[in-house]
């Protein structure tokens, strides 16, 4: 019996791949994560889809059951959907080492995910520095780490991703003007002149699905901007080619 790791893919139920849909229709139980990301579709229009009863499983339930549903595969076949790709989270790779570990089968269907998807903004994916997320201040009140992590990107040229917090259980989803905020508050502590006015950013909302929005501008235009329903995320441009420059422009907030 096998544990299947089945990226979704970023829009909704259609996005899986022929293998990946093929395996869930075989699988014995069908679990979905639903903390890392949102799709554009429920859970209901999942199960329809693919003629099959979704558990959901938020982040408790993945981390603490891990060992059952690893004790699961070894004697039925179990699919585990992720929202994106499979490994775009750790809790999902530490589900691949667990079975490994008990020497259950694991196979994995990979799929597209935000961290490939923001190519469409015209940056190259080969210039993004390291990736961080944006958490809500009322859980980490001494954030700093995504400045930090900015800064460091920023000496060297390279773009920054920032994937912003969701809690799916209380319909939370941070948006890109929470998420600028929030840089700001750690600015007026850090004062090392990163944050300001007229800072180059890009704001991402639904990438992958077909009523994206992608806005390029300074941040304070774009904090003006209602990016719409969630899942959002943000940019800050590092050195950009002329190239990049051009595609930007695209994009450019009005």
């Amino acid at each position: 019996m096998t544990l299947y790791l089945i990226g979704l893919g970023l829009a909704d139920e259609k996005d899986i791949s022929v293998k990946g849909r093929e395996i869930v229709g075989r699988c014995d139980l069908v679990y979905a994560e639903n903390y890392t990301s949102l799709l554009q579709c429920s859970a209901e229009d999942l199960e329809k889809f693919y003629n099959k009863r979704i558990i959901l499983a938020d982040r408790e339930m993945t981390e603490q059951g891990a060992e059952r549903i690893v004790h699961e595969a070894k004697d039925k076949n179990i699919a585990f959907l992720v929202i994106g790709d499979p490994f775009s989270a750790t809790t999902h790779i530490e589900l691949f080492k667990l079975a490994k570990e008990q020497n259950v089968d694991v196979h994995i269907i990979h799929n597209a995910s935000i961290l490939t998807a923001v190519g469409v903004t015209g940056l190259q994916l080969y210039k993004f520095g390291k990736v961080t997320s944006i958490p809500f201040l009322e859980d980490h009140p001494h954030l700093e780490t995504p400045y930090t992590v900015l800064s460091e990107n920023q000496k060297m040229g390279l773009h920054t991703l920032f994937l912003l917090d969701l809690k799916p259980n209380q319909h939370k989803f941070m948006t890109v003007q929470e998420a600028l905020d929030i840089l700001e508050k750690i600015e007026s502590k850090k004062d090392q002149k990163i944050i300001h006015d007229d800072l180059l950013v890009v704001g991402c909302a639904r990438l992958g699905s077909e009523n994206q929005i992608i806005k390029s501008g300074l941040l304070n235009k774009i904090k003006q901007y209602d990016f719409g329903k969630p899942p959002h995320c943000l940019i800050i441009p590092g050195k950009l080619h002329f190239t990049e420059e051009e595609m930007l422009m695209l994009w450019q907030i009005e």
